[in-house]
């Protein structure tokens, strides 16, 4: 076999040759982190290359994601099913080795990282998963979640606020089964990080209740071994190893400098390294004696089996436990789910309640959550205005385990971790803040629809109905921003039987996250028939049909549903027939099939749009033909009946703007 050193430079040779292929690309970050890799995927990461899924194994995420090629490296060499093919086409059209790790393209990518501090924020979802379901699931010498979460992460990261949001909630609760490796090489993309990134690192994360670990050497293996080890010691707090490296280590005359990062070394640099650090080899060329050195298979494999004499065991004496862990690890809904969900809406329905529809999404909590003991969240300090908490909440600390979690003012940083313990497996998480203000955490929302993962966020006040407030908090432009995001599926609902549906929408997704949109004020009952109401889980359907052949159809949203009710009543005392249409998620409509479609919105039937949000967006149903009474302005300070008067969601404006299409 290799030596360690051979073994740590294979990963620079696969990562300066790929990125000089693909004639683009980040060889700095590991050539520089190559050792540290070295050191945790032989000898501490616990993985099985040949069952990525294994459910027990330690989560690795690269937060500092643009050193791609790092991890793609460690894959292919230890042994999971990524061949050389898929090294040389890195960077290229629907290879397995995109330019940024990407969840779902190679297997043992955990998370997609990238956009810096999200990996990290991640890792804190995968750790806090693993200690709730530790504490669900465990029994006495029959610990079958025990498991590490690692996160290496770069300046970067840590220059972004996500990161303080994450960690200082990871101090808090006193993650002690996660470890962070710091890559302090003082390099980003515009050169020596000291002018911009003067923080005291280590001192900053102690001042987060961190394990920290100071001053480790980056490229001295034994110096290494001790700091992981110690790491792993430490369970009652995170840890981060501070390790000190060179940005491109190897590279004789690029080493050190920020000309290596984002860039390939070059002919002549690639020859200059391979001569330094004595790789005799030609490009992508491995030679036996260092995959045998890094082939974690036989390893790996012995680890699983281990595990599994253990579930054995388990399965033995928690029989029922046993099962319902296998069926949560799969992501399966319980048995009885569909039957529960049904019989919730029925009720809602036969109940005929008017209240906000935040109130209707936490008695859809309270229902649902019985019958879903994986259902875990938790608001960003809102809990008493979001309505997230149910009467079986549980709130998850440092010392217990539970199904809530009060992730304080921390949007950015809660959706992140959001992703990560969608991403771990066991839990479907949800999170809540204000509309407005899912502008914080948007990033993270994009990558989870990126992923196509479970996630769902709740964002209550969803309009200028939320009143005294004023502009800053009173969302405008947000349910279009979100709809916009790709495999964003966003719910507006009007009153209680769409809160419930649109609750089970967002938790029989199993492709993609979901954002639901609820109300402040209280928000009217409406009359449907069994067939409307099987209808809702369409995204848009006819909710009040017009009184003869229609000659409109006024689509609405939410809060605005009633108001489309009514101004249908005045239109048909005028004698316009008027069709009422809620669409209170536009993605499952424009999902259905095209009869479908048109049977809800008929051609050559004007169409006008009524949301108490920015107006263009409704463009792409009504036409250049039809009309929007919307919001194309900030809002006002002032009580909700008075803003909605002012800015023309009355009856009288809506008939009037749909004679003035007719």
């Amino acid at each position: 076999m290799g030596s360690r050193l051979e073994l740590s430079n294979a990963i620079r040779a696969l990562a300066m040759d790929a990125v000089q292929k693909a004639n683009s690309g980040h060889p700095g970050m590991p050539m520089g982190m190559a050792e540290i890799a070295e050191v945790l995927w032989n000898h501490h990461l616990r993985h099985n290359p040949a069952n990525p899924q294994w459910f027990d194994r330690d989560r690795f995420v690269l937060s500092n994601g643009h050193g791609s090629m790092l991890l793609y490296a460690l894959l292919h060499l230890t042994g999971y099913d990524l061949p050389l093919a898929e090294i040389k086409r890195f960077r290229q059209f629907h290879s397995k080795t995109p330019g940024h790790p990407e969840f779902g393209c190679a297997p043992g990518v955990e998370t997609t990282t990238g956009p810096l501090g999200q990996g990290l924020a991640n890792a804190v979802g995968m750790a806090l998963a693993e200690r709730i379901l530790a504490a669900e699931f465990n029994r006495e010498g029959l610990d079958i979640v025990n498991h590490h979460t690692w996160v290496f992460v770069g300046d970067g990261c840590l220059m972004e606020g996500i990161s303080h949001e994450a960690c200082s909630l990871a101090g808090t609760l006193g993650l002690g089964k996660l470890i962070a490796c710091y890559d302090d090489n003082g390099i980003s993309i515009d050169g020596r990080v000291n002018g911009w990134f003067a923080d005291d690192t280590p001192k900053r994360f102690e001042a987060y209740g961190w394990h920290v670990i100071r001053d480790v050497d980056g490229h001295d293996f034994d110096a290494l071994e001790r700091a992981l080890t110690q790491a792993k010691a430490q369970s009652e707090r995170p840890t981060l190893i501070c390790c000190k490296t060179v940005i491109g280590k190897g590279a004789p005359n690029k080493q050190g400098g920020h000309d290596c990062h984002g860039a390939a070394l070059g002919d002549q640099e690639i020859a200059a390294t391979r001569a330094s650090i004595g790789w005799k080899y030609a490009p992508f060329e491995v030679p036996a004696s260092v995959y045998a050195g890094w082939d974690g298979r036989a390893k790996g494999a012995a680890l699983e089996r281990e595990w599994d004499r253990k579930f054995a065991a388990y399965a033995k004496t928690h029989p029922q436990l046993a099962a319902e862990f296998k069926r949560r690890m799969t992501g399966e809904l319980p048995a009885n789910w569909r039957a529960h969900a049904e019989a919730f809406v029925t009720k809602t329905n036969e109940k005929a309640e008017t209240i906000a529809t935040r109130k209707a999404s936490q008695n859809a909590i309270e229902a649902l959550a019985p019958a879903l003991p994986e259902l875990f969240g938790g608001s960003a300090d809102l809990t008493w205005s979001n309505l997230t908490m149910w009467s079986g909440s549980r709130v998850a600390s440092r010392s217990a385990g539970g199904n809530y979690i009060h992730f304080g003012v921390r949007e950015f940083g809660m959706a992140g971790i959001v992703n990560g313990a969608s991403l771990h497996g066991g839990l479907i998480p949800y999170a809540a803040t204000f509309l407005v203000f899912s502008d914080y955490a948007r990033n993270a929302l994009r990558v989870a629809a990126l992923m196509k993962i479970r996630a769902i966020h709740v964002f209550t006040h969803d309009s200028i109905g939320l009143g005294e407030d004023g502009p800053t908090h009173q969302p405008v432009e947000h349910a279009a921003a979100l709809r916009i995001i790709p495999n964003m599926d966003v719910w507006r609902p009007c009153d209680t039987v769409e809160s419930a549906e649109a609750w089970i929408a967002a938790i029989e997704r199993k492709d993609g996250p979901t954002s639901l949109l609820f109300s402040r004020q209280n928000l009217p009952f409406q009359q449907r028939t069994a067939g409307q109401i099987a209808a809702i889980a369409r995204g848009g359907y006819v909710l009040a049909e017009a009184q003869g052949k229609p000659q409109c159809v006024i689509i609405a949203t939410g809060s605005e549903v009633q108001l489309a009710i009514d101004a249908r009543k005045a239109l048909a005392e005028k004698g316009v027939a008027a069709r009422v249409v809620s669409m209170p998620c536009t993605a499952a409509f424009d999902r259905q099939d095209e009869a479908y479609r048109a049977s809800v919105l008929p051609q050559g039937v004007v169409r006008v749009a009524v949301e108490a949000g920015i107006s263009d967006f409704w463009r792409k149903y009504v036409g250049l033909e039809g009309a929007v009474v919307g919001i194309d302005r900030f809002g006002e300070s002032a009580p909700a009946g008075e803003l909605f008067k002012y800015f023309g969601f009355t009856v009288d404006n809506v008939v009037k703007t749909v004679r003035s299409v007719l």
